[in-house]
């Protein structure tokens, strides 16, 4: 609990006694480039042979001639929207960009830096933390939807090329019957897991103290704590949103 009140109190100063726009503007447009764009290569390679695999063994398990191909797309396409896209890539999220939060953020505050900022009357957190928050908030989102589409198109990919299913099937199936809140939903739990990935790699790398090897430990920890909150919270919104 003691844990956990912190948290929330390093949440308020973050949000509080911040700077004008100006000054963290910079900040904002570096931290998407470095938080977004250099994670496409890794989601984009994961979600699509995560694709690939469903659709293989959707086709493995559709065993009854009864069922039509098309089938196969669909579960695919709502296996991907609903849980796939935003939780697995939350989760290879949390070990690339969460514990290089942490890890950033525990070297400035075992080499002083943040105290230095502290001796300058600028509020450490916000100045720091803030626009990870919201960088994140902002390209995790554009990630889950690309990494939607590649789930989708690998699946594509992967029928065509074993035979499982035929390309027209395949769009048949992922046009049939869907019910738009799946695409809603995703969004909700992909701005959700964005704001408890940085907001909690940002609080386990702040309050880093000692030498490299706790440095370590907090990254260790971020990425931790951070798939434990996903986890939790995916349930929580499926039992919430879809019940």
């Amino acid at each position: 609990m003691k844990t956990i009140g912190k948290y929330f109190i390093f949440l308020a100063v973050t949000f509080t006694n911040h700077g004008s726009f100006k000054t963290y503007f910079k900040l904002f447009i570096d931290e998407c480039v470095h938080i977004g764009l250099s994670s496409i290569v890794i989601v984009s390679i994961v979600s699509a042979f995560i694709g690939a695999v469903t659709t293989i063994q959707t086709a493995y398990n559709l065993v009854s001639p009864l069922i039509p191909r098309y089938v196969i797309a669909q579960v695919v396409r709502d296996m991907v929207i609903l849980e796939l896209a935003p939780s697995i890539t939350a989760i290879v999220f949390a070990g690339k960009v969460g514990s290089n939060i942490a890890s950033e953020l525990g070297t400035m505050r075992i080499t002083e830096q943040i105290d230095a900022l502290e001796v300058m009357g600028i509020n450490s957190a916000s100045y720091l933390v803030l626009p990870k928050i919201i960088a994140t908030f902002v390209m995790y989102p554009l990630l889950v939807i690309l990494a939607a589409f590649l789930s989708i198109f690998g699946g594509y990919l992967a029928g065509m090329v074993s035979g499982v299913i035929t390309p027209a099937d395949y769009i048949y199936g992922i046009k049939f019957e869907l019910i738009e809140f799946t695409v809603t939903f995703a969004m909700i739990k992909s701005f959700v897991f964005a704001f408890l990935i940085s907001s909690i790699s940002s609080y386990k790398g702040y309050y880093t103290f000692g030498g490299a090897l706790e440095v370590g430990k907090a990254s260790t920890s971020a990425v931790t704590n951070s798939v434990i909150a996903i986890l939790c919270a995916d349930y929580l919104l499926a039992q919430l949103l879809l019940n």
